[in-house]
């Protein structure tokens, strides 16, 4: 709405040959504008009408997933808007983010600057980066640590994950395996950083433990330089693409739905990414790999757990029985990739029980029936029918706890109180006489 002021102004400058462009720039209003007024169809001091602003009804929500998460991006955030109504473009609505000025600015990060990077031509099929991702304490359980795999093909930026609970070299093996296996194939090298897992950390050449793994696959290993960890930038791009947009917002009660969960993040927001004239997805589809083994690479792979009361230990989102002597010890579940079993081996290192392993995360029980009879016979022997012992009876110390409470002191023996009732009451009768008188 333009002031009085401004629309003389706007009127006479018309008159003097301006052009509406010049007047615009010179107000500093949209030209637009300057049309309508001098054209009459705006008057000056009347606001005209504004239609309302679709963007009205989602602002409180905006503004409070901003303020419990300042560094949200916006991309998740209008994910959430558009699963809720809202039907304006993407550019509308980061417009809207910056002039109402809902993102609260940190002061943390106002001094970050990016290192100087640079492109690398990466030709279909030549390479997929591997780095782990450490996200900390898992939602469904603030006492475990759980990690990400993550396998990014470098020339169409296709990637694929694999959570797990440890980083040893067994439960490597198996998140490779993994990813590709969801990637459709594999590169014909693969490039790392320098993890102890792959990569000696003296030398900088492969480890001879690794060596046979990229002998099965068919691919060789290559690491980053020292401090140069900008070399694998595709698998550190989606390492933060999956943090910030996947994991930041991941709402999971098990390890079996965050997976799932990640795996149709990946199919879907993933490959639909844009890059150049075509998607992530459809480059990827085309990017020649190489077949994969029939089988994995027979790594094995052991897991720390302690024998709830049960009887039961938990592994992968399953519960798997042991003998009911067990129980509160610390065993190790030891698993072979490919093999249809897994061993439970107490801490002497003996096999005590070997079970078809079930499908990772499906919350089953699985007891073999000698662990269910066992367990049964433990428990009816601790059975008993005896009246529990009475919780109001009087006891005072035993003549035996005296004579010890006396050679403690080093004074005579003292005898339990003997108690008159006589005593009691020649006293009341006395207190009672004289009251009464």
């Amino acid at each position: 709405m333009l002031t009085w002021e401004e629309d003389v102004e706007i009127h006479a400058l018309r008159k003097q040959g301006w052009s509406i462009s010049a007047i615009a720039r010179h107000v500093g209003r949209d030209r637009k504008t300057i049309r309508a007024y001098l054209s009459g169809e705006r008057e000056a001091g009347v606001r005209a009408p504004v239609e309302p602003d679709p963007f009205d009804r989602f602002e409180p929500y905006v503004a409070q997933r901003l303020r419990d998460d300042r560094h949200l991006w916006a991309t998740t955030l209008f994910d959430e808007v558009v699963a809720l109504g809202y039907d304006r473009s993407y550019p509308t609505f980061t417009r809207k983010l910056r002039e109402r000025g809902l993102r609260p600015r940190c002061e943390a990060c106002e001094g970050v600057r990016g290192r100087a990077t640079a492109v690398i031509d990466h030709p279909p099929g030549a390479e997929v980066q591997w780095d782990w991702v450490e996200f900390g304490a898992c939602p469904w359980d603030a006492t475990t640590e759980v990690f990400l795999l993550v396998g990014s093909l470098s020339y169409s930026s296709k990637t694929r994950g694999w959570l797990s609970y440890a980083t040893d070299q067994g439960h490597l093996i198996e998140g490779i395996d993994q990813v590709l296996r969801r990637l459709g194939g594999t590169a014909k090298t693969w490039r790392t950083d320098r993890m102890a897992t792959v990569i000696n950390p003296q030398s900088g050449r492969l480890q001879a433990s690794f060596a046979p793994v990229a002998k099965h696959y068919g691919v060789t290993v290559v690491p980053c330089p020292p401090r140069r960890g900008n070399r694998k930038g595709v698998v550190e791009k989606n390492i933060d693409f999956l943090t910030r947009r996947w994991w930041r917002t991941l709402a999971a009660s098990n390890l079996a739905e965050a997976q799932t969960d990640l795996d149709r993040f990946c199919v879907t927001i993933g490959d639909g990414r844009r890059r150049g004239e075509a998607t992530v997805g459809a480059l990827g589809e085309v990017e020649p790999l190489l077949e994969l083994p029939a089988v994995p690479f027979p790594a094995t792979t052991e897991d720390m757990r302690v024998v709830a009361a049960n009887a039961l230990v938990a592994v992968d989102g399953n519960r798997y029985s042991v003998p009911p002597q067990h129980v509160g010890e610390e065993v190790t579940i030891r698993r072979r990739l490919g093999d249809p079993t897994l061993e439970v081996v107490s801490a002497a290192g003996r096999v005590i029980a070997t079970h078809q392993a079930a499908p990772r995360g499906r919350g089953r029980v699985v007891r073999l029936p000698e662990h269910v009879a066992a367990l049964e016979n433990v428990v009816l022997a601790a059975f008993t029918t005896d009246q529990p012992c009475p919780s109001k009876v009087n006891r005072p110390p035993s003549e035996a706890a005296l004579r010890i409470a006396a050679e403690i002191t080093g004074g005579p023996p003292r005898s339990s109180p003997v108690i008159d009732l006589d005593v009691y009451q020649r006293f009341i009768d006395r207190h009672h006489g004289k009251d009464g008188a």
